[in-house]
């Protein structure tokens, strides 16, 4: 019986699960971006999120752990150097799951993994689309209007009622 066990096996054995979830964290490090299934992808997150906890605090201990999980140099380095200084101020949740639809051949549904701070669409932060003012149609007519306008519009709408008025009267005869 399985009470209480919450690991997501994914149809493997340990030794291969564990060897595909450093491969995939080592992909991410390296990429900030993978396309896989859903469920690996929510392995993923639970196996690479407290590594990138670890990576915030640049000690030999935290290095030496860090390395016993993902067995590569280069993504240890590129984990303590690049991805710790985006995250350092981000209290948790550095990684973001978005759904793509389904696979053809299989049609297991597939989903993007990707290093939140590191897609600059979604963050909002030095890309030329969040730098782009918002546009916004109330209070703009108000700020242009000036004493003569004002004027303009004012002698309109009395054109406007006494048109109106003028209008009804004939109407009736």
């Amino acid at each position: 019986m399985r009470h209480g066990d919450k690991v997501n096996n994914l149809g493997r054995k340990k030794g291969h699960r564990v060897a595909l979830l450093k491969n995939m964290s080592i992909s991410l490090i390296t990429h900030k971006r993978i396309k896989t299934t859903i469920a690996k992808a929510k392995a993923l997150r639970l196996h690479i999120e407290p590594l990138i906890s670890k990576s915030k605090v640049n000690t030999t201990h935290s290095r030496r752990v860090v390395f016993s999980y993902l067995q590569n140099k280069d993504a240890v380095n590129e984990l303590f150097s690049t991805v710790a200084e985006k995250v350092a101020s981000r209290p948790g949740g550095y990684t973001r799951v978005i759904r793509t639809g389904f696979r053809r051949s299989d049609g297991s549904e597939m989903a993007i993994i990707e290093l939140v701070d590191f897609n600059l669409e979604y963050s909002g932060s030095d890309s030329p689309a969040s730098k782009k003012s918002k546009r916004s149609r109330r209070g703009k007519s108000a700020k242009k209007t000036t004493g003569a306008s004002e004027g303009a519009t004012a002698v309109a709408a009395t054109q406007r009622k006494a048109a109106s008025s003028s209008s009804c009267s004939c109407s009736i005869a």
